[in-house]
């Protein structure tokens, strides 16, 4: 139980440090000193997307990763690893779309590490069927 209780922390702190960063970096169109500008607005761009999907994104990010950390509102963990992953799949989708088939292996591999944090979560964190939090 205690090697699951590492991964889950591991992967947890992983995943949520990724979806805080990422949340600032889109926030500020990568003009954080932590990734040059061109890039994140280029990538952006380069999908067919508008830049103020970059403001809607990481507003949504920033929340997101900091309850997956916190105790409590189970409900609302759900909702936030559901939008990392919906996010993740969204990225490598569209990446795949626009032909850049190299450019999966990041998404794909948060994507993974997403999954294996809801997953290894402990019983204290997960909703009951009943809906009781």
């Amino acid at each position: 139980m205690k090697v699951r209780t590492i991964a889950y922390w591991i992967t947890t702190s992983f995943i949520a440090l990724e979806t805080l960063l990422g949340g600032v970096i889109d926030l500020t169109h990568g003009r954080t000193g932590v990734v040059s500008g061109p890039l994140v607005t280029e990538v952006v761009t380069s999908l067919g997307y508008p830049m103020y999907i970059l403001t809607i994104i990481g507003i949504l990010k920033i929340p997101g990763a900091i309850t997956i950390v916190i105790p409590g509102f189970l409900r609302l963990k759900e909702w936030a690893y559901a939008g990392i992953v919906f996010e993740l799949f969204g990225a490598a989708a569209s990446q795949a779309a626009c032909g850049n088939r190299g450019n999966l292996v990041a998404p794909l591999s948060l994507l993974c590490l997403a999954i294996a944090s809801w997953a290894l979560r402990p019983a204290n964190r997960v909703l009951r069927v009943d809906g009781a939090d």
